[in-house]
């Protein structure tokens, strides 16, 4: 399906924002071949690897956190993100979910001056440092580290470790 994502006045909000698509589209199908797969996660102490399902809901919580974020830093409207579904309830709704948060990501910052994006720095929650622009690009990268640990697990990472 064709995106229709609205022009912005900062076009690297408007390029983070069709790159976190891209990525979170594929993260989520590897997420699910992962869960078709029946692949275990390793053991951690980590609360997001319990499950498959509670990865998900991790990935798919996660993008909603960003953007909620970024809106909260720039005094915006709040993206009106419904829950995650919970960990036994994601498999099912993964598809429709991922598909109501890219909705929401498309244009809460299309009307955000370029200068907002660098103009100053907050807190995440986890207390580091972040600009507009940056946690935007996290949010890119979030996606991209987690579908690499899951093709990891599935044994599908040669291609990602060439050294072309």
């Amino acid at each position: 399906m064709p995106l229709e994502l609205p022009l912005h006045a900062h076009a690297g909000a408007r390029a983070l924002v069709l790159l976190h698509e891209r990525h979170l589209r594929r993260c989520v199908g590897t997420w699910q071949r992962a869960v078709a797969a029946e692949v275990v996660l390793p053991t951690t102490d980590d609360d997001c690897y319990a499950s498959l399902g509670h990865l998900g809901v991790h990935i798919l919580g996660s993008a909603r956190h960003y953007m909620a974020w970024c809106c909260e830093k720039l005094e915006l409207p709040h993206p009106g993100f419904s829950l995650t579904p919970p960990p036994d309830e994601i498999v099912s709704k993964a598809s429709a979910d991922l598909e109501h948060v890219l909705e929401r990501w498309r244009s809460p910052l299309a009307n955000v001056p370029p200068e907002r994006f660098e103009d100053r720095e907050y807190a995440s929650a986890w207390k580091e440092l972040f600009t507009i622009d940056s946690m935007l690009e996290h949010a890119v990268m979030h996606p991209v580290r987690h579908e690499f640990q899951l093709l990891e697990l599935m044994g599908e990472d040669a291609a990602l470790r060439s050294s072309t």
